[in-house]
């Protein structure tokens, strides 16, 4: 069974490549199932379970899903074998742009699309930088030169990644994007003792504990400040 991570910040129309990309591996007679991450609620199972893919859909509440999918993404690595998957796609819940749920050996998936502006790749951290392919959406409603100037910031970021467009409501793409994700050589049989490509965000202060009140004597663990002695410019 082939392991592909695919995040990206919300509302970019991860579900929708999925799908077009799914139906492509169906084409092929890939078995494909999907694991879809998010934090308190979510309805895009219901899309694939009408796309008769198999699906599991996991809620993080209050934790951070990253942790949340790391906590859970040898589980899911079972349920897809016990599905016998030929692909098992997971979809993060892409929240901060510092998240960072990429897997050494498991082929990463950024999708970030045209409309959220040409300085937005400079702004994702791991997310976009340690990706191995560049999915970029929503193409077909800006110029062409737009098109090229918001992905050459992307290949600024990330000049290693494969970089392409795919519409997620035509599909066009989709296939395309298909062939480069099946890989036979890259079956997975577990996960124990793989590593994150990136160290996940750093938690546990006061405030991830449970605390709610504001105020320096209310705040233990891992606490951040700015420097208010530099210039605005760099706080």
């Amino acid at each position: 069974m082939n392991l592909l991570v695919v995040s990206g910040p919300p509302s970019s129309g991860k579900t929708s490549v999925i799908l077009r990309t799914a139906a492509a591996f169906k084409n092929r007679g890939l078995k494909t199932g999907v694991v879809k991450f998010d934090c308190l609620y979510t309805d895009d199972d219901l899309l694939y379970e009408k796309e008769g893919i198999p699906v599991k859909k996991g809620l993080s509440g209050a934790l951070c899903p990253d942790h949340f999918f790391a906590s859970n993404i040898e589980e899911v690595v079972a349920w897809g074998k016990k599905q016998e998957l030929a692909i098992l796609i997971t979809e993060s819940a892409g929240l901060c742009n510092r998240c960072s749920p990429y897997l050494d050996g498991v082929k990463g998936i950024c999708v970030i699309d045209n409309l959220s502006g040409i300085n937005t790749p400079k702004k994702i951290g791991p997310m976009l930088k340690t990706a191995d392919i560049v999915v970029i959406t929503k193409g077909d409603i800006v110029s062409q030169a737009e098109r090229e100037v918001f992905t050459a910031r992307v290949t600024a970021v990330n000049p290693g990644a494969v970089v392409m467009h795919v519409n997620g409501l035509s599909g066009q793409g989709a296939y395309e994007l298909s062939t480069l994700l099946y890989d036979e050589e890259q079956d997975i049989d577990t996960l124990e003792g793989r590593k994150l490509r990136f160290p996940m965000p750093s938690a546990l202060c006061s405030y991830c504990l449970g605390e709610t009140r504001i105020g320096e004597k209310f705040q233990l663990g891992n606490v951040k400040k700015v420097d208010w002695q530099e210039s605005n410019r760099d706080m």
